[in-house]
């Protein structure tokens, strides 16, 4: 679960990490109420989406005007950027064409800042250990600096048993190149942020930039965070913090029946169990000159309204033009599978063409099941067959 840049920061801050001070605000008067109660006299108002790059984004009805972050030397000029933002749409490299709708902004005061860095935790599966990054290369995507810079990228692991230590952040800090009172200070950042990483089970908190002050203090200029979904249920509190506006309502509806679903951009929906044969499909998919329009793992235990909920969620893509259903019955049944699969395209009108691959158990009756229901489907013998037969059927239909 992802949350807003106003919100990580309160958080944030409750575990002694360096943030500026700041208000959210939902209207063009409250944003300037808001700057009213900063020292000033330079504000900054941020678009406030799921989605980085804001500053060099675009509202998508002035392409040409300034990006989702302005400064503002008033509280009446603080009023004017949140009307530009506010109900518009802003268009990053992270939110795709679509843009993202604005629906409030951060006004936080102003920072004189003397160097930006980068800095980040998270949990490395490689080394099974929290790895903290940083980098003298601030306020860029990290993944750019990797890419072309990765010798910039410092890296220390920490040992879960032993836990964060001193020389930890002094290593990171060196290589920084910190110096005087700027390694006491960031040293105390690291471990409250790390403290906060532990405490809430994060899957990454992320600062960029990260700001020494022309005082030499370390703060937060920007910061994400993101957490561990299967932990959640250990953090109540944190629900009424979730934007649900900011996420992809297939998604949604996808959680309340517990399926791993994700949309993408293709033509071909997919609804398979277990991960890995879920990406070996979407693969398959690409091979044969298509794209998946989705990864859906309906899990192994899944029953026929899982899947009848599976295949609505699927079909309600108006991208999709066509479905492969790839499932290998261990746990799962395969006509349990046909069952769900009859039930939904009787429900929402199939109008695309279907392809249905089983395997494993009860895969006899599986495809019994889908021959009697009178139902266009298309059966396949394997995974390479069901991926050409769908992507020429879709080729067909168009």
């Amino acid at each position: 679960m992802n949350i807003h840049e106003y919100q990580a920061k309160e958080l944030l801050r409750g575990y002694g990490v360096a943030v500026l001070d700041g208000h959210v605000a939902w209207t063009p008067e409250e944003a300037e109420a808001a700057a009213a109660k900063l020292p000033g006299p330079v504000y900054v108002v941020k678009s406030q989406i799921h989605a980085g790059g804001r500053g060099a984004g675009r509202f998508a009805d002035d392409p040409g005007g300034k990006g989702g972050v302005r400064l503002a030397k008033s509280p009446a000029e603080a009023r004017a950027a949140a009307e530009a933002m506010l109900g518009h749409v802003l268009v990053t490299k992270q939110t795709g064409a679509a843009g993202k709708r604005v629906n409030r902004v951060y006004v936080e005061a102003g920072c004189d800042i003397s160097r930006e860095l980068y800095l980040s935790l998270l949990v490395d599966r490689a080394t099974a250990r929290i790895t903290i990054m940083a980098s003298t290369e601030g306020g860029m995507e990290i993944e750019e600096v990797a890419a072309h810079s990765p010798e910039k990228i410092l890296r220390v692991a920490v040992d879960p048993a032993a836990g964060l230590s001193g020389f930890h952040a002094r290593r990171l800090a060196y290589g920084l190149g910190l110096e005087g009172k700027q390694i006491a200070a960031f040293s105390r950042f690291v471990s409250a942020m790390y403290a906060a990483f532990l405490a809430l089970d994060c899957a990454i908190v992320e600062i960029n930039p990260l700001v020494v002050t022309g005082a030499g203090e370390v703060v937060a200029l920007d910061a994400k965070i993101s957490f561990d979904d299967n932990a959640l249920f250990r953090h109540p509190e944190l629900a009424r913090l979730r934007d649900e506006t900011e996420e992809d309502p297939k998604e949604l509806e996808a959680a309340k029946y517990d399926l791993n679903y994700v949309a993408l951009d293709g033509s071909i929906g997919c609804m398979v169990n277990g991960a890995g044969l879920a990406m070996a499909t979407m693969d398959i998919i690409k091979l044969y000159g298509s794209a998946p329009a989705n990864f859906l793992d309906v899990g192994g235990g899944a029953t026929k309204e899982k899947v009848t909920a599976a295949f609505k969620i699927i079909l309600s893509d108006p991208h999709v033009e066509g479905i492969l259903v790839n499932i290998f019955g261990g746990i799962m049944r395969c006509d349990v599978i046909a069952e769900g699969v009859v039930a939904a395209a009787r429900e929402v009108s199939l109008s695309v063409p279907l392809v249905v691959r089983l395997e494993g158990t009860n895969v006899q009756l599986g495809k019994e099941i889908m021959a009697k229901s009178g139902l266009p489907i298309i059966t396949a013998d394997n995974l390479a067959d069901a991926a050409e037969k769908v992507v020429r059927a879709v080729a067909e239909a168009g």
